[in-house]
């Protein structure tokens, strides 16, 4: 198998992937804390482009729409050791150890490059996925709690993410989808996003963009690749999943349909 993910407990793993390249879209539904052993992701967000490679440490909040490409490099397996940090346990923890004040939250990567010391927190945990065995619940907790201490003094202003609990409310749905449609999420997942149902979304999306969701969203995706092409020059092999397609067949299909010649007459 090329990918395979190893627990030591349902909130700790161990990802490896020896193919090509694996990826997803993803929304997460904790925040994720993670340690690179080797290879390299690429993260892209509607406002920016992460790319981590072996040592980086960085955090993911939760609820954010990102597409994430994972690589191997330098002959080595893409690899990497993540903690999610759920709500029941921040919750837990700012309940013993409250904030100092309120603050806006920052829905943003977090990056804190090879520190030191939560580099030696997860390195801690490598000896049991090397055992195949489970952590202890109470060698465990204590992990996390480390973690999350740690993260606090690197960077004070994660207290404002970790501490808020908060589900998405009802924003402004032109707004979000003109900043997301590259993200390959099915319509369940925006209508959450943008606080909504699934019927009252597409009652919004109607109202707003006089169109149907799928439809839309397929034009804007094309409407994308073709600027990639012509003006920026990449190749359809480069940017299609960027663009918020499966596959390369399934992207040239439609790009012809739409257009009415390849994406690599355009070349």
């Amino acid at each position: 198998m090329e990918y395979v993910t190893q627990y030591i407990t349902a909130d700790i793993k161990l990802s490896e992937f020896k193919g090509k390249l694996f990826k997803t879209e993803v929304m997460f539904e904790h925040h994720m804390l993670v340690w690179f052993l080797s290879g390299e992701t690429k993260i892209i967000q509607a406002d920016a482009t992460h790319i981590f490679t072996a040592g980086d440490i960085f955090l993911i909040p939760r609820n954010q729409l990102a597409t994430i490409i994972n690589y191997p490099k330098d002959g080595l397996p893409h690899k990497a050791v993540a903690m999610h940090l759920t709500k029941e346990r921040l919750s837990d923890f700012y309940a013993r150890h409250p904030t100092a004040g309120k603050a806006t939250p920052l829905k943003k990567i977090y990056s804190f490059s090879k520190h030191p010391l939560l580099e030696s927190c997860l390195a801690s945990l490598i000896p049991y996925f090397d055992l195949g065995e489970s952590l202890p619940s109470n060698i465990a907790d204590l992990k996390m709690e480390e973690a999350i201490s740690i993260l606090r003094s690197v960077d004070p202003q994660v207290d404002a993410l970790l501490a808020d609990f908060a589900e998405p409310g009802k924003i402004n749905l032109t707004d979000f989808m003109e900043r997301h449609y590259m993200f390959n999420m099915n319509l369940e997942r925006f209508a959450y996003l943008t606080g909504r149902s699934l019927a009252t979304f597409r009652r919004d999306f109607k109202k707003a963009f006089n169109a149907k969701p799928q439809h839309w969203l397929t034009e804007k995706r094309l409407a994308l690749a073709h600027y990639q092409l012509a003006e920026k020059k990449r190749k359809a092999s480069d940017i299609y999943m960027e663009a918020g397609f499966e596959n390369l067949s399934h992207f040239s299909h439609a790009f012809k349909k739409q257009f009415g010649y390849s994406p690599q007459a355009i070349y």
